[in-house]
């Protein structure tokens, strides 16, 4: 008997490991944290081992299924946190090199951009936005995970879209994001003014997350002189002795900015064809854990 159930989770074992880089895979875009979507994704472990698994026809929708409605749960408690943050809430970074299966589905909703701007949703417009996304769900399946009629789930999924659409131009694509990066570090080490305001679009808007942490503006920087300025502001101190390297950030590339060998800063942008429209400083030392030992690709 001892050895049945022994066998039974070992089967239970292995089949929560099979689905658990999508189930990770939702919870990290739904909460835009490695740290709380590792904490659900164990909750839905204990879940998976305490349930009836005999009554279960389709585990991987079972457990994608509870992945979705804990994290519709979490999101509201993260909403209540960010509100009362020090400064502007930024998402947590992760090395999408080092863990490929993050994106190896579809790498939407993933971007640092797109996950800042998903906080504007309701936990479960971004819940219907994600699986249909990033997953491809049918709206039938996403109707049933978020408890919902189809007709909802096809609105929820439709306003979500708009709302980001409203919110963000067309994204360049990768190498051109990249040489934006590269050209931005460039003109900031160097405080040159104009090179800055060359690269911005007019309505730039830089964004510093501190946590109240460590120094960073408590408020987003906006419009292309204004963003310029400040970035030369601090260009003297902030630099020195700064090493730059770069790394698969979120499926986009991104600088980090290491002094003594450690990590203070992952510098990412989002661009159109515009230039670079946001600019996000990611500095809150407990968020920078899953960069902290990236493998650095070249310039």
């Amino acid at each position: 008997m001892a050895d049945a159930a022994g066998v039974d989770l070992d089967q239970a074992a292995a089949v929560f490991a099979a689905a658990r880089p999508r189930l990770f895979g939702i919870a990290y875009r739904m909460l835009g944290s490695a740290v709380d979507a590792e904490d659900l994704v164990q909750e839905v472990w204990l879940r998976w081992q305490a349930a009836d698994r005999s009554a279960v026809r389709e585990p991987a929708a079972y457990l994608a299924t509870a992945t979705t409605r804990l994290a519709i749960n979490a999101s509201r408690t993260a909403r209540a946190r960010h509100e009362v943050y020090v400064g502007p809430w930024l998402p947590e970074p992760v090395d999408t090199s080092a863990d490929p299966q993050l994106g190896a589905e579809r790498d939407a909703a993933l971007e640092v951009a797109v996950l800042f701007l998903l906080e504007k949703l309701t936990p479960t417009q971004r819940a219907a936005y994600v699986l249909r996304e990033a997953f491809d769900y049918s709206y039938d399946r996403i109707a049933e995970i978020v408890q919902a009629t189809e007709t909802s789930a096809r609105q929820l999924v439709s306003r979500a879209r708009r709302q980001l659409a409203d919110e963000r131009r067309a994204p360049v694509g990768g190498p051109e994001q990249r040489r934006l990066l590269a050209a931005f570090v460039a003109a900031a080490r160097e405080g040159d003014l104009a090179a800055l305001e060359e690269l911005f679009a007019a309505d730039v808007v830089s964004y510093s997350d501190g946590g109240g942490a460590v120094r960073a503006s408590r408020i987003p920087v906006h419009g292309a002189t204004t963003v310029a300025k400040y970035v030369r502001a601090f260009s003297g101190h902030f630099w020195t002795g700064v090493e730059v390297s770069w790394a698969e950030v979120n499926g986009r590339t991104a600088a980090l900015l290491r002094r003594d060998g450690v990590t203070f800063t992952v510098l990412a942008v989002a661009a159109s064809e515009e230039g670079i429209d946001r600019i996000f400083w990611i500095m809150n030392p407990s968020k920078l854990g899953g960069v902290a030992s990236h493998q650095p690709f070249p310039a």
